[in-house]
């Protein structure tokens, strides 16, 4: 099971999210209506203005937007967008996703989202939690009792 900790890139994994929602949109009808498009898109907006906001972050503090290599953060980052979330990121991705899914249009792309969310849960953000629990002690145990984990 641990052999997949940190190994796929978060983006892969809601690539293949994304293509497995697609393929599943094609064995029921689709539902539409015309709110919608304007969902998709403010979904997706609110989603890339998040990970920017997350990523502008780190870059501001100095430290590691990898994903894949958590133990190597030179600062813990808590203000910004991190005082509501730890893993805004992520939840910009799965904000996306969701929006990818209104915009198939098909109930059973939205099922497929709760995979990301597992996926994420226990092969990329355990690990992360892990590694800064290491990397930063008390400082992250405070944190992590301040932020929750998704919202």
């Amino acid at each position: 099971m641990h052999r997949l900790e940190l190994k796929i890139p978060p983006a892969i994994v809601a690539a293949l999210i994304a293509a497995g929602m697609w393929c599943v949109s094609f064995t029921l009808p689709a539902f539409t209506y015309a709110p919608m498009l304007v969902a998709t898109v403010g979904l997706g907006l609110i989603g890339f203005a998040i990970i920017g906001w997350a990523m502008l972050s780190f870059l501001e503090a100095q430290t590691t937007v990898n994903p894949m290599n958590p133990s190597s953060a030179s600062v813990l980052v808590t203000s910004g967008v991190y005082r509501h979330t730890r893993n805004p990121m992520y939840l910009g991705i799965f904000l996306i996703l969701v929006g990818w899914a209104l915009f198939l249009a098909n109930v059973l792309s939205f099922l497929v989202l709760p995979a990301f969310i597992l996926y994420m849960n226990q092969f990329q953000i355990k690990p992360e939690e892990r590694a800064l629990k290491a990397r930063f002690g008390r400082e992250y145990l405070e944190y992590m009792a301040q932020a929750p984990r998704w919202i």
